[in-house]
């Protein structure tokens, strides 16, 4: 999750607020590097949140940030991008050439990434508008470019790519300025999980740093823990069905209820749909057995009785403990996950090359 953004909202609304702060973006990457283009990290005088990859790489930057919050404001001091070849000068086997943007953040930025933050938990994209060359306020957008916050009258930039394919980029002015175009992308998987048990609670402390939103369902308010993670909301309910039906297209499911005769319920209820992103059902090969039969006759098709995941996790991994089911079963999500956005963006990038094909002829 957005640790960067945590603890820069935090460290700037604190009382007293931390008096500066660096934000340092991976704003492009020619050939390998560390971390994708769009990573972040914050950096104080005493202390760094979240990382650029780690390395030599991430020790410099740390050091560049804390020379800019040493020395008096200017527009070099307040912003800056600077150019890293890994092998060469850092000595790191990666290979490529890092591009970091560097930023000065202050309280009076708070009230723009809070709005960020907002956004970010809404599930709604947000694109930041950063002036490289001069000391001007960060424009936020959003997916068709409108500005959500900070000042209006965007400058004679080449078309604004805002396409989630290509998250952070440096464009080039008319005049020759230089501007960050800098994605911030609402998590996109969305995991609802029946069951408030033991191996429910350990999966949902498990994906608490992952990149996902879990809805966590159960009939029994008492089961839930005081504190939670960010990422996850609780629904309480004695109708958990409902939450089937309502889910969003790509929602993924995961059913380890108290009740089999409620797993058999809500199982067919997910199969019921043709937009599930994934499904996995807690239970042995047996059960999977007695679940296919029961639910064929209530007419749910083979090949959607195909699509159901169970046993959860990923295979050779038998242990029966919690954590380790939690981490098995973690680790099977984000390859689902992957996968799936892998599919999108081909098909994205594929769509794209259509309409300029037929736009040509």
């Amino acid at each position: 999750m957005n640790h960067w953004l945590h603890a820069l909202t935090t460290l700037m609304t604190q009382t007293p607020p931390t008096s500066a702060a660096i934000l340092i973006t991976v704003a492009q990457v020619e050939g390998s590097g560390p971390r994708e283009p769009g990573a972040k990290m914050v950096v104080t005088s005493v202390a760094q949140f979240d990382t650029i990859g780690g390395g030599h790489l991430e020790l410099r930057a740390i050091e560049i940030a804390r020379e800019m919050l040493r020395e008096g404001l200017s527009i070099s001091r307040e912003r800056r991008l600077q150019r890293f070849p890994l092998g060469p000068s850092l000595g790191q086997c990666c290979g490529g050439v890092v591009h970091l943007a560097f930023e000065r953040i202050t309280s009076a930025d708070a009230d723009y990434f809070s709005h960020l933050q907002t956004r970010l938990c809404n599930a709604e994209d947000s694109w930041r508008v950063v002036a490289l060359d001069a000391a001007l306020p960060p424009t936020l957008c959003d997916n068709d470019g409108q500005r959500v916050h900070g000042p209006g009258g965007l400058p004679a930039l080449p078309a604004l790519p805002f396409t989630a394919d290509g998250p952070c980029r440096v464009l080039h002015g008319a005049s020759g300025q230089r501007w960050l175009l800098d994605g911030c992308l609402a998590v996109r998987p969305q995991l609802f999980l029946f069951g408030a048990g033991h191996v429910g609670a350990a999966i949902v402390k498990a994906l608490g740093d992952l990149p996902c939103r879990v809805v966590w369902v159960d009939e029994r308010e008492e089961m839930f823990p005081d504190l939670l993670p960010a990422n996850v909301s609780i629904e309480a309910t004695d109708v958990p069905e409902a939450l089937v039906d309502s889910a969003a297209p790509g929602s993924s499911f995961l059913v380890m209820t108290h009740n089999h005769a409620l797993d058999q319920r809500l199982s067919a209820q997910i199969l019921r749909r043709d937009d599930v992103a994934w499904f996995g059902l807690i239970g042995s090969k047996t059960k999977r057995m007695q679940f296919e039969h029961r639910l064929r006759e209530r007419g749910i098709a083979p090949e959607r009785l195909a699509e159901m995941v169970c046993p959860i996790g990923i295979p050779g991994i038998v242990g029966k403990e919690p954590a380790v089911i939690a981490a098995s079963v973690s680790a099977q999500l984000l390859q689902a996950w992957e996968r799936i956005a892998q599919q999108q963006q081909r098909s994205a990038v594929s769509s794209r090359m259509q309409e300029a094909t037929a736009g040509i002829a």
